[in-house]
């Protein structure tokens, strides 16, 4: 299974690359749309801020977007699955738009939200083997899906119920670092991994 890492230049992706090592594949860090779009499968990280993750994007936004839509396997993690979505608040131009919503600042009294957090699944083959799930998040902004059918996992922090997870084809985000979610969150990469190959 060849993975493509795509780094948006804005930090460490070590351990999301080791992670995905683990879980039985080859990586390669890139930038550059067309190498990504030849791999087996697409990985979005959560390093970085929309705005700069969107220039990324350059003029291949449509074409990584018809991708996803054909059933190319994506994996969204945190700012990567805020990539999904269409407009963020945190800055300016077009995500993916794989799926219909906004991102918004998170409404609580401490942001960003860091640490760990109870998730609730909902069932997909992403959580097979967990019954429950607490995992790491260092997130400011969340997903506001328009169809909430998309949504497959939920976190509370302080007032706010959030989404956790959302998939649509052969596309899921997850808001929190499963990377950094220990032996649950390597399954949730395994998972991943072992329902696209």
């Amino acid at each position: 299974m060849r993975v493509a890492l795509f780094d948006y230049g804005a930090g460490n992706l070590h351990s999301l690359g080791k992670a995905l090592e683990a879980g039985g594949s080859r990586v390669l860090f890139t930038s550059d749309w067309n190498q990504a779009l030849n791999q087996d499968a697409l990985v979005l990280p959560g390093v970085g801020s929309f705005g700069a993750a969107v220039r990324s994007l350059g003029n291949d936004r449509d074409r990584i977007k018809g991708a996803l839509d054909s059933g190319y396997p994506c994996l969204g993690i945190c700012l990567g699955m805020q990539l999904f979505f269409e407009t963020s608040e945190e800055g300016v131009g077009e995500g993916i738009g794989l799926i219909p919503g906004t991102v918004r600042r998170l409404h609580a009294r401490v942001v960003p939200q860091m640490g760990w957090n109870d998730v609730d699944l909902r069932p997909d083959p992403l959580f097979k083997g967990l019954d429950t799930l607490v995992a790491y998040y260092a997130n400011s902004f969340v997903c506001e899906p328009k169809e909430e059918g998309r949504v497959i996992a939920t976190s509370r922090y302080d007032e706010e119920l959030l989404a956790a997870g959302v998939r649509k084809n052969r596309s899921w985000g997850v808001q929190f670092h499963p990377e950094k979610s220990s032996g649950p969150g390597l399954r949730i990469i395994r998972n991943f991994l072992e329902e696209i190959s």
